[in-house]
């Protein structure tokens, strides 16, 4: 595997396991949220969990395909402080935020490797490109939930 392609196969395993800590934040907060106004962001949440388990599922393809090893659960390292649920139940302000910034982090590790592939390796870019668009929608949901939220 030449230098490019070593590059390419680290932030996407560094991508896969930033989808796969979102999925498992995101059952959390999704179960853990009190009161009737985190139904709303329980649900979102609960839907985004399929979504986010495949980018993460795509991801681990396309490393096998170009030659990479998808890592085991003893390679993994938590890095999402921000979406740990929160002690109060109620603070559905806090995961909306959580899950702002985990998003913006998924956003920016996909512009890295789709700048990283771009003249290289167009099958990943397009992988990478299409989970951009899903992040980006995901975040716009949850900015709009957060506006709504700071308004009451």
């Amino acid at each position: 595997m030449d230098d490019k392609t070593q590059q390419i196969v680290a932030e996407m395993q560094k991508a896969y396991w930033m989808e796969l800590e979102t999925v498992l934040s995101y059952i959390a907060n999704s179960t853990n949220l009190d009161g009737v106004r985190a139904e709303e962001i329980k649900k979102s949440l609960a839907a985004d969990i399929t979504e986010e388990l495949m980018h993460a599922q795509n991801i681990a393809r396309r490393i096998k395909t170009i030659g990479g090893r998808v890592p085991g659960s003893m390679d993994f390292t938590a890095t999402q402080e921000a979406l740990q649920p929160p002690a109060d139940s109620t603070d559905v302000v806090s995961v909306i935020k959580g899950v702002i910034t985990a998003e913006e982090n998924a956003i920016a590790q996909y512009k890295k490797i789709i700048k990283l592939c771009d003249g290289v390796d167009y099958v990943t870019q397009d992988l990478c490109i299409q989970a951009l668009s899903d992040e980006e929608e995901h975040r716009r949901a949850f900015l709009g939930y957060l506006s709504e939220y700071e308004k009451q």
